[in-house]
C-alpha cells in the first residue's frame, strides 16, 4: 500500500470557513474522509502548519519514507525559497497543489518559487485538486 502525505501550509486550517467562494465549504478534515473512501488503496496522512519551519521539518521527516507528497504550501509558494529547497532535497515525488488558480489572482500570487522543485502542479480545481494528485499516485 502506497503511503502519501498531504501537507498544507498557512491558513489552510481554515478551509470550510475561509473565503468559501474561493476555497469551498468543506474543511480539510471532512474532505480527507472523502479522499480516504475514494482511495482505499492508499495510506493517507495529513499535516498542516502555519509555520514555515514546521513544514520544512515535516518534508524532511517524511520525504525519504513515504511514496509521495501532495504539498499545498499556500502563501509560502510565493515567498519561501526554504520550502522549495526542502522539496528539492528529498527523495519522493512532490506534487504542488492549489485550490484556486494562482495565475488568475493577485500579482503577488503569480510568483511561484515552488514549482521548479516539484514533479508537477495541479491548480484551479478547488478541493478536487487533491483528488487529481492522488489519482496520479495511484496510476504511477
Amino acid at each position: 500500500m502506497k503511503k502519501i502525505y498531504i501537507i498544507n501550509g498557512p491558513n489552510l486550517n481554515l478551509l470550510g470557513r475561509r473565503e468559501p467562494e474561493i476555497y469551498g465549504t468543506l474543511s480539510m478534515e471532512e474532505f480527507l474522509n472523502v479522499l480516504k473512501k475514494k482511495f482505499p488503496e492508499l495510506s493517507l496522512e495529513y499535516f498542516q502548519s502555519n509555520v514555515e519551519g514546521e513544514i520544512i521539518n515535516k518534508l524532511q521527516e517524511v520525504g525519504f519514507l513515504c511514496d509521495g507528497i501532495l504539498l499545498n504550501a499556500g502563501a509560502y509558494t510565493h515567498t519561501s525559497v526554504a520550502i522549495a529547497d526542502a522539496v528539492a532535497s528529498i527523495k519522493v515525488p512532490v506534487i504542488e497543489i492549489h485550490i484556486s488558480q494562482p495565475l488568475a489572482r493577485e500579482k503577488e500570487r503569480q510568483v511561484n518559487l515552488l514549482s521548479k522543485a516539484c514533479k508537477g502542479s495541479i491548480s484551479g480545481f478547488g478541493m478536487e485538486s487533491y483528488r487529481l494528485g492522488l489519482a496520479h499516485f495511484v496510476s504511477n
